[in-house]
């Protein structure tokens, strides 16, 4: 099995930082775990609180901002499964991430944006980290926020 250390050491050599968890926007948890799986609320690309990643692809932003704004999401995402399990290492498998990107008309390419998460998924947690995706455009998002990425993991039974 990989050591929590591992998975945080391949986030660092990736030039990638763990955040703090996030605060949830309203009345809901961030994470919920029911058995062996965890399910993640939608995470956005906040940093210490802020969310930075503000616009429509296609129009304010492009597709590079994109996928910054889904790594970032992504990473609110590990921060919140790590609260919730303690250590990464303890992720059997990534079940289900969906990307929601904010998008201009005519703005098509919502998979390559989710890429940016995905990419980073198989980058640290190899083989555990593929998984199924939806990518959908969406008019809007909360705080006009670029992207919202919630997932689905299997961890490990509880000691």
């Amino acid at each position: 099995m990989i050591r929590d250390l591992q998975i945080e050491d391949r986030i660092t050599e990736l030039g990638l930082k763990l955040p703090d968890p996030p605060r949830p926007l309203g009345a809901y948890l961030p994470v919920v775990r029911v058995g062996n799986l965890v399910f993640v609320s939608g995470m956005l690309p906040r940093l210490e609180g802020r969310l930075v990643s503000v616009g429509k692809l296609g129009q304010e932003l492009n597709l590079k901002d994109g996928q910054e704004a889904a790594r970032l999401a992504l990473l609110n995402g590990l921060a919140a499964i790590k609260s919730e399990i303690r250590n990464l290492a303890a992720v059997k498998k990534f079940i289900r991430l969906n990307c929601y990107v904010n998008s201009a008309l005519g703005f098509t390419e919502q998979a390559q944006v989710a890429d940016g998460a995905s990419n980073i998924l198989l980058a640290v947690f190899g083989e555990a980290g593929r998984h199924s995706r939806v990518s959908v455009g969406v008019a809007e998002l909360p705080g006009g926020a670029a992207v919202e990425l919630d997932l689905i993991v299997e961890v490990e039974p509880r000691d």
